[in-house]
């Protein structure tokens, strides 16, 4: 079986229990948990702009009838709507099941927790290969996860892992040589299939050929090069290395001194969110852009004064990161909710001879975003206390990417980012999908970078590189 997306989903409903006949797999990207990472939430923070449409399109007929926007742009659209009460009172009207599982169900509960793979798969059964993509804009999680899942138990070695250069989909396109701007000198999509999917079926299906397949073959954006690993995220040579918040908006791996009160702040409004890409931001799947909009160039968004931006200094040698990034967040609000999303950037240097159009290009590696009210369990949300520090820890998860010497490594910090991410009224109420207008209010954000309260970016760096 092979299948992508909701096809790769259910080649992992067949493995709980695979009959007999079943002797070889491949999901690519499969998404694994609704709630936590893939198509309708990430850690909690709804997906608004895919959600809407999505259940728009596939429930108010009985076709595929994209939701038909009266503005082109769906920014300006979404903030027009208001609060997300105003989607049953104005167009959905409750007759939606998907719409209405997103309002009923706004907490980590049984509903999405019996949905999750990591509840389903407990061993590996069968050969089994996990495609991902790394700017993957659907289901980068799932399927990192499922191999994670199934690899705590594979005594018989079954379990493998593959991630490129690509968005959803992207491995099955002719090519691959390039996503958005981005040129990666190599046709990632044409060797995967000829040279790692073709081996593999021919092997476990027709019984021709050595398996050469390494645990985990990963691309190495940067370099732009296959890389293999003996496990994932790698054991060997790889030293984590923190990139510390310091004053001036500098990050270093040099931890800051500085004792008391120590921090950068911004106001986050509401009514003024950061916008996830350039506008105008057409529709989600009837538009064109959506599918690479996490190689977009950051640039747009870098100065708004509601996104914190700190970087390096230009590298003086390559730095080279394989497994997983971690960020961790010490900050306040003067709210009692709030979103805290985090963007790891590599920044071209400003005169770029190799491609003078990527010069001072801001290339998006690593992102994810942590809605506050589940910082302590995804069940049972709490308020954040106001103007308290608290503590973040946010997973931006797994990459495998070169920051060349002469480019510079970048923080985005932010608590809006729509309209892929609803609002957050930024003051705690039971359920923000019954949220008033009267409940959204203007926050002040403190992200700390004192001695005591050091704010930090958790990098695997690879000893010596390749």
């Amino acid at each position: 079986m092979a299948g992508t997306s909701y096809g790769a989903w259910l080649v992992m409903m067949a493995v709980i229990d695979p009959h007999p006949a079943l002797k070889v797999v491949t999901e690519s990207a499969s998404p694994s948990d609704m709630f936590l990472g893939d198509d309708f939430h990430h850690n909690g923070a709804f997906r608004l702009s895919y959600g809407f449409e999505y259940a728009y399109a596939l429930e108010s007929s009985n076709g595929v009838n994209p939701f038909k926007f009266d503005i082109p742009d769906t920014y300006q659209w979404y903030l027009n709507l208001g609060a997300l009460s105003n989607v049953n009172a104005k167009y959905f009207n409750g007759k939606l099941p998907t719409w209405e599982n997103f309002v009923n169900h706004p907490n980590y509960d049984e509903f999405w927790q019996q949905q999750a793979l990591i509840n389903q798969i407990k061993q590996t059964k069968v050969p089994i290969m996990h495609v991902a993509g790394w700017w993957d804009q659907e289901d980068f999680y799932g399927p990192v996860k499922a191999y994670e899942i199934l690899e705590k138990n594979d005594p018989n070695n079954l379990n493998y892992l593959v991630a490129g250069p690509w968005n959803h989909g992207g491995w099955n396109r002719a090519t691959g040589d390039k996503l958005g701007d981005i040129d990666f000198g190599n046709p990632a999509s044409q060797y995967f299939r000829a040279k790692i999917l073709a081996p593999w079926f021919a092997h476990y299906l027709k019984d021709k050929g050595t398996l050469q397949q390494p645990e985990a073959t990963t691309f190495e954006t940067g370099t732009n090069q296959w890389t293999s690993f003996d496990a994932w995220p790698p054991r060997q040579n790889v030293t984590k290395r923190n990139l510390y918040f310091n004053a001036g908006k500098q990050l270093s791996f040099d931890k800051p001194k500085a004792s008391g009160e120590q921090f950068d702040s911004y106001v986050s409004d509401p009514a003024n969110p950061v916008p996830y890409r350039h506008q105008p931001i057409d529709p989600t799947f009837a538009g064109a852009r959506w599918p690479t909009w996490l190689v977009e160039d950051q640039r747009f968004v870098a100065d708004r004064p509601d996104v914190l931006t700190l970087e390096t200094e230009p590298l003086t040698e390559d730095v080279h990161i394989a497994g997983d990034i971690v960020a961790h967040l010490f900050a306040s609000t003067t709210g009692t909710d709030s979103d805290w999303a985090v963007k790891l950037i590599d920044v071209y240097p400003e005169s770029y001879s190799a491609d003078p159009k990527m010069s001072g290009f801001q290339l998006m590696i690593s992102d994810e975003i942590l809605r506050g009210r589940f910082r302590n369990s995804f069940s049972k949300p709490e308020p954040i206390p106001a103007n308290k520090v608290v503590g973040y820890t946010i997973d931006l998860h797994t990459n495998d990417h070169a920051f060349l010497k002469g480019h510079r490594i970048m923080v985005q910090v932010q608590s809006t980012w729509f309209p892929v991410y609803d609002r957050n009224p930024q003051k705690f109420v039971p359920n923000i999908f019954n949220a008033q207008e009267s409940d959204f209010q203007k926050a002040t954000q403190r992200v700390y970078r004192s001695s005591a309260n050091a704010s930090y970016v958790e990098l695997p760096v690879l000893a010596g590189g390749r």
